[in-house]
């Protein structure tokens, strides 16, 4: 029983913790939200398109380098 107060004791003092740094924390606006994510999804298609060509450029040169090998 004794182990049983002491966690639940421990437990809300940690979630009372939890709760005052996360009213520390400076939450971005909805602009601000709305071009962080603009700019992460862009980045990210970018990327993708970027890996893809290269992927296609290599399967190519393999698939040229087989044929001359007979």
């Amino acid at each position: 029983m004794a182990l049983a107060a002491t966690n639940n004791g421990r437990m809300s003092r940690y979630l009372r913790e939890v709760r005052a740094e996360l009213r520390k924390v400076n939450w971005p606006n909805r602009k601000e939200l709305v071009t962080y994510t603009v700019v992460v999804v862009v980045s990210v298609l970018v990327i993708a398109a970027f890996i893809g060509l290269v992927d296609l450029l290599f399967s190519q040169i393999l698939a040229i380098i087989a044929r001359l090998r007979g």
